[in-house]
């Protein structure tokens, strides 16, 4: 329901309008992606959102995913690394009233310590491995979902901490641009 709300031709570039409610990734700008639809929705119902819960997304990409959360949470802090892109999501979350959304250019591997603790954590990109600051900013109860492989391949990964206990699932698996930084690749 929260993907219907949220206009998708708004997140890509003019050229791709047409394309965009196809069930693939298209490219933005910047070697970068907007995700496939069905992965939107994977990763968002993995979080199994309630309403009320504070949400970390790392790599703001388009914006289109934090769209999507900020519609099944009550705030989105998203981080980005490429400023092109940051300022660009920026102007659709103005327009389109997306006003629960926080972005902020940064390395997303370090996550946003000083609005932590975070109910749910999404990146959008893959990484050799879940960034160390990302599980120490997980609230218990607490949702993490990341891709986690190499270059080419990895695994859509469900991280949930509870009572101080880790348990880890695989979803499926994915491809991603990959999360550069600190904690990723460098």
């Amino acid at each position: 329901e929260a993907m219907r709300t949220v206009p998708r031709h708004h997140f890509v570039d003019h050229a791709l309008q047409s394309r965009a409610y196809g069930d693939f990734p298209l490219p933005i700008s910047s070697g970068q992606t907007i995700s496939q639809p069905y992965i939107v929705a994977c990763m968002t119902e993995a979080l199994d959102l309630k309403g009320e819960e504070k949400v970390l997304e790392i790599g703001t990409g388009s914006g289109y995913q934090a769209a999507v959360l900020s519609r099944l949470c009550q705030q989105v802090y998203t981080v980005e690394r490429i400023n092109v892109l940051l300022a660009s999501a920026r102007k659709v979350f103005d327009q389109l009233r997306y006003f629960n959304i926080v972005a902020k250019l940064d390395d997303g591997t370090l996550g946003w310590p000083d609005q932590s603790p975070f109910d749910a954590i999404m990146v959008t990109a893959g990484g050799p491995d879940i960034p160390q600051p990302l599980l120490d900013q997980l609230a218990d109860p607490g949702k993490l979902v990341i891709p986690v492989g190499d270059h080419y391949l990895q695994t859509l990964q469900l991280l949930e901490k509870k009572e101080g206990e880790i348990t880890l699932r695989q979803l499926e698996k994915v491809r991603f641009v990959d999360l550069i930084g600190q904690y990723g690749w460098k």
